[in-house]
């Protein structure tokens, strides 16, 4: 099958006829990504790790290394605490800016991404194509999850994205016969060197094992001549080596040991963090994070597995995904959003096979029958699953009925529906229904209900009853048992997360300003530590909830020295 040219302007980067889609876009992505970012709390742990580093950047003006309090913190590079830092200090808030500040970053990670999705799409399949892939990225639970969340992965989307998009057209421009545009070469390896910088090797990996699995079905290698080698690795090099240089001769070692040998070869070779699991895993968890899509996706890639030898295009896509499906499914350490880079990949396809008559064409094998069934099982699966998460999540917890959680509920059948059984409507039509339904249902659940859940949201409880109950401004508080970096970013840098000993010892060492926090289960540890049993101390406050990192139930007392 030979490859429509979409575009007469094929080196215009977006041509005045777009406009309209980017702005419809970038309002779309705001009316996804935006409620909520504001009104969930910070979240444990990974979040509140990044968000306090940076904090503290800001709070010590070291713009160089990486801290979280006292402790090193190499697993990741620099980038993300740069633009955490910029966002923060444009704020005009300093080390007093609200959480919403931080994940500003991923949201306009999640923007970028889908722009770039955009742009890949229009040039491989037309705008019509491009527009409906983007709406797709918009509207699946893993962006709709990371765009929200101050850490890495949106904008390691956005550069894995822009560097995928530009291998892709730079590819598919040369199997055409067609001219590239100078820049797209070095725009390439711009994306490399931040993508480097935001989150290591991840997508040097992804460019590397498409262009790997291109030259074993493609051997027309003369392609890769395109992307400039030579001056495309310095610039790279130029922008990801002086910090990696500083940080070195900084921290000796430490920096390599840390992010090199135990965070990226742990993984390899280990699962880390109680994040071990077999192959499949990956196979199991794509219905929920591509959810509500998923279906359509699988059903587009099974249709590309029949037809990629005959189309550049469709060959690039496969080679997108599959090898990084494939090299997360083998190593043992594995989290969902590991996959998050290869998704668009799968959405492009998704647009190939609603806009493209002939892809309507190409029947699916026996096996490949069974496994859209399959995927159809598991799309109805999650449908349901999440509906009734969000009928039913604040009754469970507080005992009440909420109507917003029921209109979630219908928005979140409306877009299981539309997307597996929307056959009948136009594919704007039906893509675009189950986006909006979608917006609808993210938008209650992360900016009405999940806020509302007070028992599982203990940190500002925390934050909030130690700012009424602390008896100097200075005052310190010492933590034991609840020990979730959201407490330190919510209350005070210095704040301490110690054993019942150490907190006992605390209030004993600085009477009248320290503050204790103990958990019911270490009272006995502490009042031992104190030389009069708990006539030592008097009570100032007392919390109970759920701590959702490890599923506790907790009932937590604010004490100090008596008086």
């Amino acid at each position: 099958m030979k490859s429509a040219t979409p575009s007469k302007q094929a080196n215009v980067l977006f041509p005045v006829g777009h406009l309209a889609r980017v702005l419809l876009l970038v309002a779309a992505c705001l009316l996804a990504f935006l409620p909520g970012i504001a009104s969930i709390p910070p979240t444990d742990r990974d979040e509140s790790r990044y968000v306090q580093a940076t904090k503290q950047m800001v709070e010590t003006g070291d713009y160089a290394d990486i801290r979280l309090q006292e402790e090193s913190r190499y697993k990741k590079p620099i980038g993300i605490y740069w633009l955490q830092s910029t966002y923060v200090l444009l704020s005009g808030q300093g080390a007093d800016a609200p959480i919403w500040v931080y994940r500003l970053v991923s949201t306009t990670g999640g923007v970028l991404a889908v722009l770039g999705i955009y742009w890949a799409g229009a040039r491989m399949f037309g705008a019509r194509a491009g527009f409906i892939a983007a709406l797709g990225l918009i509207g699946i639970f893993a962006l709709n999850f990371e765009a929200r969340i101050a850490k890495t992965d949106a904008m390691l989307l956005a550069a894995a994205v822009a560097a995928q998009a530009v291998l892709g057209a730079i590819y598919v421009s040369h199997r055409r016969g067609e001219q590239i545009a100078r820049a797209l070469p070095w725009a390439f390896w711009i994306a490399q060197g931040v993508g480097i910088l935001v989150k290591g090797p991840i997508t040097p990996l992804l460019s590397i094992l498409t262009v790997s699995t291109i030259v074993i079905f493609d051997r027309d290698r003369s392609w890769l001549r395109r992307l400039k080698p030579g001056i495309g690795l310095a610039i790279t090099a130029a922008i990801a080596l002086p910090w990696l240089i500083l940080i070195s001769w900084r921290s000796g070692l430490e920096f390599w040991q840390e992010s090199v040998g135990n965070d990226l070869f742990g993984k390899v070779v280990e699962g880390q963090e109680s994040h071990g699991f077999p192959p499949g895993y990956f196979a199991l968890t794509y219905a929920l994070f591509m959810w509500p899509f998923a279906l359509l996706a699988l059903e587009a890639g099974l249709k590309a597995l029949n037809r990629f030898r005959e189309d550049p295009r469709l060959l690039f896509l496969v080679s997108w995904y599959i090898p990084l499906w494939f090299f997360f499914e083998l190593i043992p350490t594995k989290l969902p959003h590991y996959v998050l880079p290869g998704y668009p990949a799968l959405l492009l396809l998704m647009a190939w096979m609603l806009t493209d008559e002939d892809a309507g064409q190409i029947e699916l094998r026996r096996w490949q029958v069974w496994l859209w069934r399959a995927g159809l099982f598991g799309a109805i699966l999650v449908t349901l699953a999440l509906a009734a998460m969000a009928v039913g999540v604040v009754p469970f917890l507080t005992g009440g009925i909420s109507i917003l959680g029921i209109v979630a509920g219908i928005a979140i059948l409306a877009a299981g529906w539309f997307s597996a059984f929307g056959r009948g409507y136009t594919p704007e039509v039906r893509v675009g229904a189950t986006v909006a339904s979608t917006i609808v249902a993210f938008a209650i659940l992360t900016g009405n209900i999940v806020p509302a859940l007070s028992p599982m949201w203990l940190s500002p409880q925390i934050a909030d009853m130690f700012e009424a109950v602390k008896p100097c401004p200075n005052s310190v508080l010492s933590s034991s048992h609840y020990h979730e970096p959201s407490l330190v970013f919510l209350t005070e840098t210095d704040t301490r997360l110690v054993g019942p000993v150490d907190a006992a010892h605390d209030l004993l060492v600085d009477p009248e300003c320290a503050v204790a926090l103990i958990a019911t289960d270490q009272m006995q540890a502490f009042t031992e530590a104190l030389p009069a049993g708990l006539e030592s101390v008097e009570e100032l406050g007392r919390i109970e909830g759920v701590n959702y990192s490890k599923g506790d139930p907790l009932i937590l007392t604010f004490f100090g020295a008596a008086r």
